[in-house]
């Protein structure tokens, strides 16, 4: 049987192929990679925030197509039950759905004024208080689901649904240097050290510098 087929933008820029990509490799679903160029006008609309359900990423499985990153999140669910991409937990399971949905629908301003750049490092970053109002709810997102589930991750022991929706988060965090709490600052560190976000970073790493507009900062 062919393996299914993820297409994605930029890891560099890409926030949303990245959560589509993390649900994949937390599920174990066996895929392979189709990179769109930077010059394709789908990567350019998913890399200037127009749209967070755009056709990228995408997830090609058995005949079936499925796009939207919770799209894919639910049917990688189906196909992989056992790997636990959604708590087992009925009432966990209906809260890990509200806050993806949350981050899927929400913080346009926080998405707009630190978009993802896994590369850029800006010290001293000044956060403008729309935005900073988004990161005080994603904090707030973070602590209730640590401390209700026990971590490590958002929803107990292993990384799921939420965590891959995060994730983009995380490394905005990182490269615009927001200041957390040692809370959520070690929920950084573990998210950054799974071994899919560690590929993925190394591969971001390795990526030309193609798209100019998302180097301003805002």
């Amino acid at each position: 049987m062919a393996k299914a087929v993820l297409t994605i933008s930029s890891k560099n820029y890409g926030a949303w192929a990245l959560r589509g990509w993390l649900m994949c490799k937390f599920a174990g679903l066996d895929f392979t990679e189709m990179v769109i160029p930077p010059d394709d006008p789908a990567m350019k609309a998913e890399m200037l925030l127009l749209s967070s359900s755009m056709l990228v990423p995408a997830l090609e499985h058995e005949g079936i197509e499925v796009w939207d990153t919770l799209a894919i999140g639910e049917y990688v669910n189906e196909v992989k039950p056992k790997a636990g991409l959604l708590p087992a937990d009925r009432k966990a399971r209906a809260h890990c759905r509200a806050v993806c949905g949350e981050m899927h629908s929400g913080f346009a301003s926080m998405r707009g004024a630190l978009p993802m750049n896994i590369k850029a490092r800006f010290k001293g970053f000044k956060v403008w208080s729309r935005a900073q109002a988004d990161i005080d709810r994603i904090v707030a997102i973070w602590r209730e689901c640590l401390g209700t589930y026990g971590g490590p991750f958002l929803f107990g022991k292993q990384p799921c649904m939420a965590d891959a929706m995060y994730a983009p988060v995380v490394t905005r965090f990182l490269s615009y240097d927001v200041a957390l709490d040692s809370v959520c600052a070690a929920y950084c560190k573990r998210v950054m050290e799974l071994p899919a976000m560690q590929e993925w970073v190394q591969a971001a790493m390795k990526e030309p510098d193609e798209i100019d507009e998302l180097d301003a900062e805002f």
